[in-house]
């Protein structure tokens, strides 16, 4: 299908729905994230042949072993985040790159990083394709963040890790946020990390599944949690 198939009013239309659906009736409040959902083609970070199912209530498959969140938790990881236009973000875990699109939607610039070089050149094309000129794409251990363009306002974590990884945490700014999962590979809790000059606080959000994220300060090799 072309960029402008008179399917994708179609496709709006079901946006709305999961947005007042999915995000608002549980409690997503931010407009920014709501409108920035709204505006964002999910189906087109899908496989085609999963687009009828692209604003259901629950993840897909992305291939490698990976999928794109269910938009409900990427709109609470989101929402988590208070961004307001002015940041700098890290991404871990480009996946898709659904999420970075988000993020781009709501941030002035967007570093990611994909360890799977199919997904990062998939993603970098689709982000490219759809306009997302202020996302960086790069190939490589995001566990270990992008110190090269260290500080960041916010980083976010699409696959689980089994503590807090402290590269991250020294790469956030004075009062930075990381929102993240910490825990066992079947079952982790999702954290906010606001850094406090050299100590740090914890929110929790509540419980989660994700996939992991594999890499120095994350698992040693690839589990069969799902997200």
């Amino acid at each position: 299908m072309s960029w402008n198939h008179p399917e994708e009013d179609r496709f709006l239309e079901e946006r709305k729905r999961m947005v007042a659906r999915q995000l608002q009736a549980r409690g997503i409040a931010d407009p920014r994230v709501l409108a920035a959902m709204t505006r964002v083609p999910r189906h087109r970070f899908v496989p085609e042949a999963l687009w009828d199912e692209a604003y259901a209530d629950h993840p897909l498959p992305i291939g490698e072993g990976q999928t794109i969140s269910q938009p409900y938790i990427v709109a609470l990881m989101t929402q988590a985040l208070s961004l307001r236009g002015e940041e700098k973000v890290l991404e871990i875990g480009t996946g898709s790159g659904y999420q970075t699109a988000i993020l781009a939607e709501l941030s002035c610039r967007v570093v990611t990083i994909e360890r799977s070089a199919s997904l990062f050149q998939a993603a970098e094309e689709r982000l490219r394709c759809l306009g997302y000129a202020t996302v960086e794409v790069r190939v490589g251990d995001g566990t270990l963040g992008a110190p090269d363009e260290a500080p960041f306002d916010r980083i976010l974590a699409t696959g689980s890790l089994p503590r807090l990884p402290q590269s991250l945490i020294a790469q956030l700014n004075e009062g930075g946020a990381l929102v993240l999962p910490v825990g066992e590979r079947s079952l982790q809790e999702l954290v906010v990390v606001t850094r406090r000059g050299r100590t740090h606080t914890q929110a929790r959000l509540g419980p989660c599944a994700f996939v992991p994220l594999i890499g120095e300060e994350g698992w040693e090799s690839p589990g069969p949690a799902d997200h």
